[in-house]
């Protein structure tokens, strides 16, 4: 731009030739002519110069003014956008008057109804800690977790005055009267922990109902169970005992495997020896008894014979164990015996027949001579 234009003077840039910075009441003057304007308010100028009847117009103008920021604020406190997750509960002079689903919903200005949105579809955490007695009547310390949402806002809002204060103390209730129904081994086992957490979950849920809490629990857990840590040591004890235990118990439970089927065996063994016995002792007792009778009927028929036969035969049953020798000395003379077992065993080496010496076979010669002298003489006379 040139410094110097025809008409309009001189203007130095570096030098603003004395203007003032413009006037901040000059400013709001003409906005709220405009206003005005806008209004009915633009004639003001000109009924000022004929008459002077401008002041009806301005107030007028302010009234417009006010009407239009009244109707602001009544679109701003009656239209209301709730989320999908959400639902509005609508308070009419402070009282519950209804609640408003997800989406676009209109209530009657402030003061006269009030709305406070509540997430419904948000999962809280609760996390406790408790030292509970169980029902052997032991110590033991438990932290849990609770995860739960708002299934009500209208009860989780005014039917309790804490709903997160109620619930831990629900859940320690709850997980009480579980704990107290199993042994300290089940729940640090294992073995019942799963059912205390499924019996408390459901314990402490119809605890809520009852109260009217809006809340609806969605998982419970047990993140550590163990004894006190002033008993711990003690336990220990206790548990390598156990441990102790068990493993003698399979030890033994090993060693009666091994022996438990050979004493079976030796026991079926020794009856099927006691069954045969049985059999052969009895077939051959009615042997016996069935000769006995056959003996018997034959000794009816003819008893002498019968006598004698059974006289022989026991006879040759006596004398064919006995190992002694008859010599005929006269006809033999002197006869060294020399006794040799066939079978070699120790009965015949220890059983040996009566050698006969010479002296004896003198001896006995002579008595059988001196008999024989006698004899004959006695038939001479």
């Amino acid at each position: 731009m040139p410094w110097k234009e025809p008409g309009k003077g001189d203007k130095d840039p570096w030098n603003s030739g004395g203007q003032q910075p413009p006037d901040l009441e000059e400013i709001f003057r003409n906005a709220s002519q405009r206003l005005q304007s806008l209004f009915g308010g633009g004639k003001s100028k000109k009924t000022n110069s004929e008459g002077g009847s401008g002041g009806g117009s301005g107030g007028a103008g302010a009234f417009s003014l006010l009407l239009l920021m009244a109707i602001f604020w009544v679109a701003w406190n009656s239209v209301h956008i709730i989320d999908q997750a959400e639902q509005g509960v609508v308070l009419r002079f402070g009282e519950y008057s209804r609640t408003l689903n997800p989406g676009f919903n209109l209530t009657l200005p402030k003061p006269i109804e009030d709305i406070t949105k509540v997430n419904v579809n948000n999962v809280r955490v609760v996390e406790d800690r408790g030292h509970m007695l169980t029902g052997d009547e032991n110590l033991v310390e438990f932290i849990y977790k609770v995860q739960y949402r708002i299934n009500n806002a209208q009860h989780f809002l005014f039917k309790v005055r804490d709903p997160e204060l109620t619930l831990r103390q629900a859940a320690e209730s709850a997980l009480r009267e579980s704990v107290g129904t199993n042994s300290l081994d089940a729940i640090l086992e294992g073995t019942a922990r799963t059912k205390v957490r499924i019996e408390t979950q459901r314990v402490l849920q119809e605890t809520l109902d009852l109260y009217e809490t809006g809340l609806q629990v969605t998982e419970f857990n047990l993140v550590d169970v163990n004894v006190p840590i002033q008993v711990r040591e003690a336990y220990s004890d206790v548990i390598r005992a156990r441990e102790d235990r068990e493993r003698f118990t399979e030890e033994a439970r090993v060693h009666a495997n091994s022996v438990i089927p050979g004493a079976r065996g030796t026991a079926a063994r020794i009856g099927q020896e006691a069954a045969g016995y049985k059999a052969s002792t009895i077939a051959l007792a009615e042997g016996e008894a069935s000769r006995f009778t056959q003996v018997l009927a034959e000794y009816q028929l003819a008893p002498a014979i019968t006598r004698k036969r059974m006289y022989l035969e026991t006879m040759e049953n006596v004398l064919s164990k006995n190992r002694k020798v008859f010599l005929d000395v006269d006809s033999s003379g002197n006869i060294l015996y020399l006794p040799l077992d066939p079978s070699g065993g120790a009965n015949g080496a220890n059983i040996l027949p009566p050698v006969l010496s010479r002296e004896a076979v003198g001896e006995d010669s002579g008595e059988r001579g001196n008999a024989s002298r006698s004899k004959s003489r006695g038939g001479r006379q």
